[in-house]
């Protein structure tokens, strides 16, 4: 009803039904990624590609300089080209061996790229030199890139994930989403009932990054 008298005063502002459904749409976009994120943003890529390019120019004029390599490297995973992603991080090992972000974002290329053995290595090396970095995201990658080729793996690293992450609502929906593959359904509901309990406990300024996935597993349990 809310929605329809939205549309009426829409449509009576700009006199023109197509205008008013195509504002509402956007309104109803930007309040759902406010709100609850489920939905891609069309803001983060066209910032992503203008980054990508500053730091490609940073290097062209510092060829050496590492720092640069590293955030560019970031940034191709975040836009999924690992390959690239993977050549620039090969390319700086000797200057980054010690650091736990390195191997993770090796680590991430590697799994994505289908070399399960190589990026579990890359993976172990990150969390043997912080067992919390990237608030234990290392574990969530190898749990999502074993769900299928070893479920119980997989389990295994979503609960050291739930260990060094608490907080995570995530951890609980994917291991919801495993244990349905397993044909365990009852352990997959109690899964996600845990990650909507979690997320009614979480203080209110938490609850924004993880409200997608309290209705992930709301949606998964009905």
């Amino acid at each position: 009803m809310s929605k329809l008298l939205a549309f009426g005063a829409l449509w009576w502002l700009f006199g023109n039904p197509y205008i008013a459904v195509v504002v509402l749409l956007v309104i109803i976009y930007f309040l759902e990624r406010r709100y609850i994120g489920l939905t891609p943003s069309i803001v983060r890529p066209l910032r992503r590609r203008s980054a990508i390019s500053k730091w490609k120019r940073q290097i062209q004029m510092s060829p050496h300089d590492v720092s640069s390599k590293s955030e560019l490297a970031r940034l191709l995973i975040e836009r999924k080209s690992y390959a690239v992603a993977r050549d620039i991080l090969v390319g700086i090992e000797s200057q980054m061996e010690h650091s736990a972000e390195y191997w993770s974002d090796l680590g991430i290329c590697e799994l994505a790229l289908g070399r399960q053995d190589e990026g579990e290595r890359a993976m172990t090396r990150a969390l043997a030199i912080s067992p919390r970095v990237k608030y234990g995201q290392p574990y969530l990658r190898l749990a999502e890139s074993f769900a299928k080729l070893n479920p119980e793996k997989a389990i295994g690293f979503l609960q050291q994930f739930k260990e060094v992450n608490s907080s995570s609502c995530e951890a609980y929906y994917r291991l919801g989403i495993i244990y349905s593959s397993l044909g365990r359904s009852e352990d997959a509901a109690i899964a996600y009932r845990e990650c909507v309990q979690l997320y009614r406990s979480l203080p209110r300024y938490m609850k924004r990054h993880e409200r997608k996935w309290a209705i992930r597993s709301l949606l998964r349990n009905r």
